[in-house]
């Protein structure tokens, strides 16, 4: 999308469609590489579709919640929110080209407009609160439209979410290395908790519990 001078445009969240999966998979495998961790990203239309849109659907933040980011040169027209979630008006000083926005055009809608970004997020439970909450899995801006308020624009709307329905907490991981994004999140007012440290199975890791309960228990285990 190439904007004129002072052009200004309409960013809107919206519930994603089955049919847009391909624009999700794509959008995935380019936050794997710009994030270094290509190797670890197998997620194909199929798993996405699957995992992410059962039939009968689940309610939205209740279950995993994948919202894409839709720019248009054209006010949104009135959704119900089982649609669209928030929108903004933003102008720009100067052009901005994107040379993927056909690449990147819903087939949902006919108006001017292009896919750049998305979030996905589910609940979580604090048992310290005891109150539900969100857990943000991934927030992505394509390329064109980075460092533009759009990223602050989508994790504002999920915890606008969370707060509405009287959630406890929004959290995300933050790789250690992207100084950069702690910052940004932490000029939002966030708190990034670096005593706390992610724990993870997967993989074979993962896989071995199916014959057993893993390795056998240690003299020196915690738990």
């Amino acid at each position: 999308m190439s904007l004129s001078s002072t052009t200004t445009i309409w960013a809107e969240l919206r519930h994603a469609d089955a049919s847009e999966v391909p624009f999700l998979r794509v959008m995935i495998h380019q936050l794997a590489n710009y994030v270094n961790l290509p190797h670890l990203c197998s997620a194909s239309d199929a798993s996405l579709l699957s995992s992410l849109f059962p039939s009968p659907p689940l309610p939205p933040f209740f279950s995993f919640t994948t919202l894409l980011l839709h720019l248009s040169s054209v006010p949104p027209l009135p959704s119900p929110q089982t649609l669209s979630i928030t929108s903004l008006s933003l102008s720009f000083p100067s052009p901005i080209a994107d040379p993927d926005r056909s690449a990147f055009s819903s087939p949902l809608r006919k108006d001017d407009h292009t896919i750049a970004g998305f979030i996905i997020c589910f609940p979580r439970y604090s048992t310290y609160l005891a109150k539900p909450g969100l857990h943000i899995e991934d927030v992505f801006v394509r390329e064109p439209w980075r460092r533009k308020g759009l990223g602050r624009f989508m994790i504002t709307a999920v915890a606008k979410k969370a707060a509405e329905m009287g959630m406890g907490r929004v959290e995300w991981c933050v790789l250690d290395w992207n100084s950069n994004a702690k910052a940004f999140y932490e000029s939002m007012g966030a708190v990034v908790l670096s005593e706390q440290r992610l724990c993870r199975f997967s993989g074979p890791a993962l896989e071995r519990f199916k014959s057993g309960n893993g390795e056998e228990r240690k003299e020196d285990d915690s738990m």
